[in-house]
């Protein structure tokens, strides 16, 4: 790990020089009136004889800029900034030799706000009472990205290209919405469709880190909105892209999706499909030592396995859009996803006291998943007038249908001949069936000097999980002690409220409450155990956010939310590794709750730092390590954990380095505390911690660019499990062509195959050590292609069941 800290100091010195720009072009700098500097302004190179714009730049920190490649002409400089009048250059005819445009200086405008935002162009990042807002539309820091790179410049934005994911202050399962609907996609997927997507069609984007009273309470790592241009054009357009990697010991993967959009005359539609097969592997090296009546025993594990995963999914949506102000839509989607284990070999050894080998087993195992997915969606929505009073209303219907498969043998063995008991062959079928039902209402009323916003919502959820074990003795036979049948279900009633407006021009509120009523039942009903809970929560939020100036932004918020068990979680039944090591699911978990504060500072609409505090009650632990030591078993399951407390320090900032040269930089401080009471003894554990990020992009000639970034992860504790450092770097290189509409890439992950996973717990009778190494060293290359009129936009919306959906699909809400 020496070598990735090495890396890392070497990636930072790199960036503190500064590069200087080359070549002939037209530069300059820019000036507020007074002499003093103005940072990051907008710079446009307009045409003389009609004033349209040829090149945007954004000004370095200094007020600098220099637009290169200019064709020989006559030209106008000007510069523009929120809060100043534009200022405009004399004419200048431009023959290909360098010319230097005399300062711009730009005075203070003194008109009214309304004024001021019809005039001046939006700096390109602001902070709202509730959320961080973008600007991508007239930027010319994104002119030419994708939405994907934009998003790499945000604050506190983390794209792990990795894995394609997206992490909002450090923390995983990010809502992404489009024009304020969630999109109905996997995180791949829309990854996918975020490389795709030019910045140009994008109008800004919203990071709402402390979701208010309006969005379900579930859920509290955040919300990013993407909201497009509006037009009115027809026609078709459409995107495709094909990709295929190799990871380490020769594992492929490919991929490929082709979308479609058109709209004409009252009706548009939508079509999605996307395609991934690959394979992969998973090594493991788990060390226990079990204590019973004064001795010791030791297992030494080491285990291997190959996997293949296919995923299939598709989307279809319509609206009809029946006057200016009422459109119906309907859409449906769905995926197949097959994930085969053809071979999984655990060798373990088994220590006494001495440390003397006193047997060995190996235990194969041949497993396979297969999850269909089917989803629809009808919706509504009315707008009243002009003014922001509408209302929406959607009803969704989602199946999951699922087969699990597992098949174990194991074989003792004894240090010289013989077997200390005999093998065991066992067979497992898990069948699931999980229905989901919703109905959402939302309405937007303009009140006084700010906006109501009031809706319903209600869902039901039903689950039956059918697990049956077999253990073949001459013949197959039912095992009555790890076979069980699981059903669940649960209805969630929702209502809030929600008010914002303004106390002056500097500062504005937000106010909200929502109250969520829960029914759940689960009933094991080979155990005969029932657990029935019924319980209200309010959920309250509330956010202030003040101007102190115009480099000063200050905003502070509130909110309190929860996390409700996964289905899956919730299941007794059991997963084994081998005959001693498996996981069993807790019927009895409870939801955790969050109270969450959050400070935001951004200075100059660019550096943008982050205090927030979180405390969570009953918290959430996986993979938390249970004993039967004297069966010398070993199991993990999910626990509730007393408390949580969590303080974390985020500075984000996207740095123009020169025209050419642009890094982004996140950089996060952790402070993590767990207390609760567990196997009859405190657990009382801190730790601080650290996440960076970190990204360079060189442009270079001809529409190609490098990029080379770096991601650590410091030492840290989650649940009972505390983890080693871990990190690695990437390496990139891509060029457009075809008139910017298609684009190849070539990107590099990990390319010295740092990035493993080390862990371990020793606390009271529990001592586990865990290593574990993926194919995180892939080579990978990309083509995607835009074609058809891209100002097509239609409706993209998701489903009122996305947060239930991410339920049955593993993660926790």
């Amino acid at each position: 790990m020496k070598s990735v800290t090495a890396a890392a100091i070497l990636f930072l010195c790199c960036n503190v020089t500064k590069a200087q720009s080359a070549g002939n072009g037209i530069g300059g700098k820019v000036r507020q009136s007074n002499r003093e500097e103005i940072p990051f302004v907008n710079v446009f190179l307009l045409k003389s004889t009609d004033s349209s714009m040829v090149k945007g730049v954004a000004a370095s920190e200094t007020g600098d800029y220099l637009f290169d490649n200019v064709p020989a002409g006559s030209y106008l400089v000007m510069a523009s900034m929120v809060g100043f009048k534009k200022g405009y250059s004399r004419q200048l005819s431009y023959d290909g030799t360098n010319i230097t445009v005399p300062e711009l200086l730009l005075s203070p405008d003194v008109q009214s706000l309304e004024e001021v935002k019809v005039v001046a162009l939006k700096p390109f990042i602001e902070q709202e009472v509730d959320r961080t807002i973008i600007n991508v539309e007239n930027s010319a820091v994104s002119a030419g990205s994708t939405a994907l790179e934009v998003l790499e410049r945000s604050p506190g934005v983390t794209v792990d290209q990795q894995n394609d994911r997206l992490k909002l202050r450090g923390r995983e399962g990010v809502i992404v919405q489009i024009d304020g609907k969630q999109t109905y996609l996997s995180e791949a997927e829309l990854v996918s469709l975020l490389r795709n997507t030019p910045s140009d069609n994008i109008e800004k984007i919203e990071l709402i880190t402390n979701p208010s009273a309006k969005y379900d309470a579930a859920g509290n790592s955040g919300i990013i909105n993407i909201k497009f241009k509006k037009n009115k054009n027809y026609g078709t357009n459409g995107n495709v892209s094909l990709g295929f990697g190799m990871a380490d010991q020769k594992k492929p993967r490919a991929n490929g999706m082709l979308s479609l959009n058109q709209r004409e005359g009252k009706i548009s539609w939508n079509a999605t499909a996307n395609g991934f097969q690959g394979k992969g592997f998973n090594n493991q090296h788990i060390t226990r030592v079990i204590p019973f009546e004064g001795k010791n025993t030791t297992f030494n594990s080491v285990s291997k396995s190959d996997w293949t995963s296919y995923f299939y999914s598709y989307k279809l949506g319509v609206d009809y859009y029946v006057d200016n102000k009422t459109t119906v839509g309907a859409m449906f989607s769905g995926f197949a996803n097959k994930w085969e284990n053809p071979f999984r070999t655990t060798n373990s050894d088994i220590l006494d006291h001495s440390q003397q080998l006193e047997q060995s087993f190996i235990t194969s195992i041949v497993a396979s998943n297969k999850t269909n997915n089917l989803t629809a969606n009808v919706n509504l929505k009315h707008q009243f007038n002009d003014k922001g009073k509408e209302l929406t209303f959607d009803v969704d219907y989602v199946r999951y249908n699922q087969k699990g498969y597992n098949f174990m043998d194991t074989r003792y063995s004894l240090p010289e001949n013989g077997s200390p008991r005999p093998d065991e062959i066992l067979r497992s079928n898990m069948p699931a069936v999980i229905n989901i039902g919703v109905a959402k209402l939302d309405y937007t009323q303009p009140l006084g000097k700010g906006k109501l916003e009031t809706g319903l919502k209600s869902s039901y959820v039903a689950s039956d999980n059918d697990m049956r074990m077999e253990i073949f003795a001459d013949v197959w036979q039912i095992d009555p002690n790890r076979t069980n049948r699981f059903k669940y279900s649960e209805n969630i009633n929702a209502a809030y409220i929600n008010y914002s407006g303004k106390f002056s021009e500097k500062t504005k509120f937000q106010l909200g409450v929502r109250a969520e009523h829960t029914h759940s039942i689960g009933n094991s009903v080979t155990l005969s155990q029932v657990n029935d809970r019924n319980y209200v929560n309010l959920f309250p939020s509330a956010f202030i956010s003040h101007t102190l100036d115009s480099s000063n932004v200050l905003n502070l918020s509130y909110s309190y939310r929860l996390d409700r068990p996964n289905y899956q979680s919730l299941n007794p039944f059991e997963y084994y590794l081998d005959p001693y090591t498996f996981q069993r699911g807790n019927p009895n978990l409870r939801p955790q709750y969050t109270h969450s504060f959050q400070l935001v500072h951004v200075f100059k609409s660019f550096l943008n730092t982050t205090l927030a505090y979180s405390r969570i009650t009953d918290l959430i632990a996986s993979e938390v390590p249970q004993l039967v030591p004297e069966k010398n078993i070993t199991y993990v399951t999910h626990e509730n954990l007393d408390h949580q407390n969590y303080l974390s320090l985020i500075v984000s900032a996207p740095i123009p380095v020169t025209k050419w040269w642009n890094l982004q930089l996140n950089a996060t401080g952790t402070y993590n505390q767990y207390k609760t009471f567990y196997r009859n003894a405190p657990y009382d554990v801190s730790i601080f911690s650290y996440n960076f990020y970190g990204n360079n992009t060189i442009k270079l000639p001809k529409e190609w660019s490098v990029e080379a970034g770096l991601w650590l992860n410091g030492p840290n504790i989650f649940g009972l499990i505390r983890t080693s450092t871990m990190g690695s770097p990437s390496l990139g290189v891509q060029k457009n062509f075809w008139n910017k509409k298609a684009n190849i890439k070539l990107n590099v992950q990990d390319p010295f195959a740092w990035n493993r996973f080390k862990g371990e717990t020793h606390f009271e009778d529990i001592n586990l050590n865990i290593y574990s190494k993926w194919p995180s060293r892939q080579v990978r290359v990309a083509f995607s292609y835009r074609f058809g009129n891209q100002n097509v936009k239609t409706r993209q919306r998701s489903t009122g069941s996305d947060d239930l959906q991410q339920r049955a699909s593993g993660g926790q809400n």
